[in-house]
C-alpha cells in the first residue's frame, strides 16, 4: 500500500491541519500541541497525535520512511499501531533535549517510553518497521540502506483488532511539516534476531 492508497483508504484518528501528495511523497503539517501520551508522570492524556491508520493483520509488517529534518522539542513521526485510546504503541525519531532519539512509546492503560540519541540520523530518510506476530510486535529502525536497529519487541493481543500506518505530532509548536516518503506492508518477521 503506497502512500497515495494509504491516503485515499487509511482513516486519520485527527485530521492534521494538512495533508497532500507532492509527487510520490506525502507531506502532513500538524496541529500545535497534537500528542500521544496517557497519563504516566506528566498526569495528562493527549490522544490527538495525526495518525494514518488502515486495518493490520495478526501476521503482517507495516513500514513507513520520512525525512527527519525536523528539530523542535518534542517533533516526533514514524509508525503507529492503534487498537484503542488506551491501547498502542507508536515508534520512530523524536527530538528531545536538542537531539533526534529513535524510542517507542507502548501504551496499555498508561504509556512509558524510551529512547535513544541518533544525531547521525539528522537530515536523512529514517525508516521506522513494526512487525506484528503472535502476541507481540517487533519495531526495528534504520535510516537508508544502513543496517536495522532493534528497538523495541512489545506485548499485543494476539487477535486484537489493529490498525497501523504513519503518524507524527507537535506538542510544542505549529508548523511541523513531515515528509512521509513511503509506506509498506508485508510479511513479518521471521525471528526476532
Amino acid at each position: 500500500m503506497d502512500l497515495s492508497t494509504l491516503l485515499d483508504d487509511g482513516a486519520w484518528t485527527t485530521p492534521p491541519v494538512s495533508a497532500r501528495m507532492d509527487d510520490s511523497r506525502l507531506v502532513v503539517e500538524a496541529r500545535e500541541e497534537s500528542d500521544a501520551w496517557r497519563t504516566t508522570s506528566y498526569g495528562f492524556v493527549h490522544d490527538d497525535a495525526h495518525a494514518l491508520l488502515a486495518p493490520l493483520g495478526s501476521a503482517e509488517a507495516v513500514e513507513v520512511s520520512f525525512l527527519l529534518d525536523f528539530d523542535q522539542q518534542f517533533d516526533q513521526a514514524g509508525v503507529m499501531i492503534r487498537v484503542d485510546e488506551e491501547t498502542w504503541i507508536k515508534a520512530g525519531v523524536e527530538v528531545s533535549d536538542g537531539l533526534p532519539q529513535v524510542g517507542a512509546v507502548v501504551t496499555r492503560g498508561a504509556s512509558d517510553w524510551s529512547v535513544a540519541p541518533v544525531p547521525e540520523w539528522r537530515d536523512r530518510e529514517v525508516t521506522v518497521r513494526a512487525s506484528r506476530s503472535g502476541d507481540a510486535v517487533t519495531v526495528r529502525a534504520r535510516v537508508e540502506d544502513e543496517p536495522w536497529r532493534l528497538v523495541r519487541v512489545a506485548p499485543l493481543v494476539p487477535g486484537a483488532d489493529a490498525r497501523a500506518g504513519l503518524f507524527c505530532c507537535a506538542p510544542t509548536r505549529a508548523g511541523l511539516r513531515v515528509t512521509f516518503t513511503a509506506h509498506r506492508r508485508g510479511e513479518p518477521d521471521g525471528s526476532l534476531h
